[in-house]
């Protein structure tokens, strides 16, 4: 039947039937690259660097025509309905054929020929293509826009950089499907299966995180039109391949037309495929269910989803429900709110900038007037952001600046902290002041800090006064940082945190009738400023930790990294340097016990919390 189908492309060259029917029937489809042999081993390594959109199905030999473990009876020169010719890195031309380009034999008299030309020195790639899970995502009742609107893909250059490898360099190229927004978890996880199709998307929401400015402009491809509810959603596209070719400029190279694809023997099987070795046929592997990516969306502007494993996802959930105990008993756990654990460390994955503010002079008699609640979190929190290369900012009241200071440098001479990292102020001096500080010359679209992170820091109340949790007012205390929170909503690109134990905390604002119903002195003392993310916690120091470890299994988790380096690199397996550096930042009792400046600070406040439980 499909040898029969591929006999059809030989004659017809009639692409829009052909995949209709492959992706109907349930088989995979290739894309093609043939180019010289003396960079073939270059574009293999090319395509090992970068597996989601170079997944490698088989590579053939030198003049081989044919492709055994994909198809039988096929020939490589005749069974893709159009090719592209490559002259120099030039597209010089589209054929319908390559027969073109046979070898010509010499016939010396009484000799037997010997194949001379172009093709016996050519070596045919086939590389998965995300055709091979659309049958899928129907069966699955997910629209397939571009079918539905009988329309080829849309196929975008990115300003991605894939890995190079030998004279292969180029950016990465991705293929939109628009898919409704409450379908995203089922195209995630049944794409995901489909590693060989190019696996779960690389990346989801606003374009211009991948350098594209207008969706209906594709490089390839035509344009697919979003329908009301629906997410942009990008893969990795094989397409990354004629970007390749047209880089590293070739004497002479093939590729399928963009939309015209090679059709395989292989069904699209639920299983996913292990990639292959030595020329093998890809087999089929048992999934693992622990590993399937789940969907959150961590940003509204600009749009923004992220994915984590199962696994992962349980794990920081497990850490919600530790640091929620109780032992003030002031019912902090009707504050609670599902999942703000795991949205602010996702959103604080994707950030690169981060400023983190701490500080509750609740001990208004007392010099210095703070407790030691926050500090301690703050500080664990920044450890693992810098073990992660992020880039943190402490921000502090003018008064604690000295202080705050001293605690930065002691961590740093214990080596709690790898290096000292800016504190600063802030000062209301006008009207615009919060966009000033938070942005570079006052430009929304220039914001220094991609994440404002508070924990258990003094939050304006609804009367702008600020209340520890006898009421008192405190205000001669704190500076007006809840100006930058607020400022914050309305510049694209930052989002916020507040970690609280009472909700009289900055971000606390987020679920503050809670805190006026529910709290002692509720509607006098509440934060009146929302975070995007509110973490309650028992004490505002486990909230820190949580965030740190929740860094850590997010920064373990192969699915998080995937979505994080979209797809490309050799490093799906973590380097053991690598990951005892960020296993070393994690907190502990030791950490804290061992500065000095939290030395009054109880045990008890971090035994109850540990990665390990």
């Amino acid at each position: 039947m499909l040898s029969a189908v591929r006999s059809a492309r030989r004659y017809l060259g009639y692409f829009r039937s052909i995949s209709s029917s492959a992706m109907d029937k349930g088989y995979q489809q290739a894309n093609v690259v043939v180019l010289p042999n003396q960079l073939a081993d270059d574009f293999e390594a090319f395509c090992r660097s970068n597996p989601a959109p170079l997944p490698l199905l088989y590579r053939s030999q030198s003049g081989e025509t044919s492709c055994p473990p994909l198809a039988k009876q096929a020939d490589i020169r005749t069974d893709v309905s159009q090719y592209c010719v490559y002259e120099e890195g030039r597209l010089v031309k589209t054929v319908s054929s390559l027969q073109s380009y046979n070898d010509q034999p010499s016939a010396a008299s009484g000799q037997q020929a010997v194949p001379l030309g172009p093709w016996s020195d050519m070596v045919c790639f086939y590389l998965g293509c995300s055709f091979g899970f659309e049958g899928k995502l129907k069966k699955a009742g997910v629209p397939v826009r571009n079918v539905e609107q009988g329309r080829n893909i849309s196929m975008y250059r990115t300003a991605v950089h894939c890995f190079p490898a030998g004279k292969f360099s180029c950016p990465l190229v991705v293929t939109m499907r628009p898919i409704p927004a409450a379908m995203l978890d089922v195209v995630v996880e049944i794409t995901h299966l489909n590693p060989l199709a190019h696996g779960a998307p690389v990346h989801i929401g606003d374009p211009a995180f991948l350098g594209i400015q207008d969706l209906s402009r594709p490089d390839y491809g035509d344009q697919v039109e979003l329908q009301p509810g629906d997410v942009p959603v990008f893969w990795a596209c094989g397409v990354t391949a004629i970007e390749a070719i047209l880089s590293s400029r070739p004497p002479l190279a093939f590729s399928h037309s963009p939309g015209c694809m090679f059709l395989t023997d292989i069904p699209d099987t639920p299983a996913p495929l292990t990639p292959p070795s030595d020329n093998m046929e890809p087999q089929s592997a048992k999934p693992n269910p622990e590993q399937t990516p789940v969907c959150f969306q961590v940003s509204q502007n600009p749009l923004l989803y992220s994915l984590a494993s199962q696994a992962a996802v349980s794990k920081i959930r497990q850490l919600e429900t530790i640091i929620g105990e109780d032992p003030g008993q002031r019912g902090i756990e009707a504050l609670f709110v599902q999942d703000e654990l795991l949205l602010s460390c996702l959103s604080l994955s994707h950030a690169s900038s981060i400023a983190i503010v701490t500080g509750f002079p609740t001990h208004y008699m007392h010099s210095p007037p703070d407790e030691t609640d926050g500090p301690p979190g703050a500080i664990a929190i920044a450890t693992m952001l810098l073990a992660l290369g992020k880039k943190v900012t402490m921000l502090t009241d003018k008064r604690a600046v000295e202080m705050n200071q001293a605690l930065i440098d002691e961590a740093v001479s214990t080596g709690v902290l790898k290096t000292t990292i800016p504190l600063v102020t802030y000062e209301d001096s006008g009207p615009d002041s919060a966009l000033h500080f938070l942005c570079h010359h006052g430009d929304p679209s220039k914001p220094r800090y991609d994440h404002l992170l508070a924990i258990e820091r003094s939050g304006r109340a609804a009367d702008g006064n600020y209340y520890n949790m006898r009421a008192i007012n405190i205000k001669h205390l704190v500076d007006p940082i809840d100006d930058l929170f607020i400022a914050a909503k309305d510049i694209p690109g930052i989002s916020t945190t507040g970690i609280g134990d009472g909700g009289n905390e900055l971000g606390m604002g987020k679920v503050k009738e809670k805190v006026k119903d529910l709290m002692p002195k509720g509607s006098l003392i509440a934060c009146d400023v929302p975070a995007d993310f509110a973490i309650t916690a028992g004490v505002s120091n486990w909230g820190g930790y949580a965030v740190a470890c929740g860094l850590y299994l997010l920064h373990t988790c192969p699915s998080h990294q995937r979505y994080m380096k979209k797809g490309l690199g050799l490093h799906r397996v973590i380097p053991q340097e690598q990951l005892q550096d960020w296993t070393a930042n994690l907190p502990s009792v030791d950490k804290v016990t061992d500065i000095k400046h939290f030395s009054h600070l109880s045990c008890q406040d971090f035994s109850a919390f540990s990665l390990s439980s």
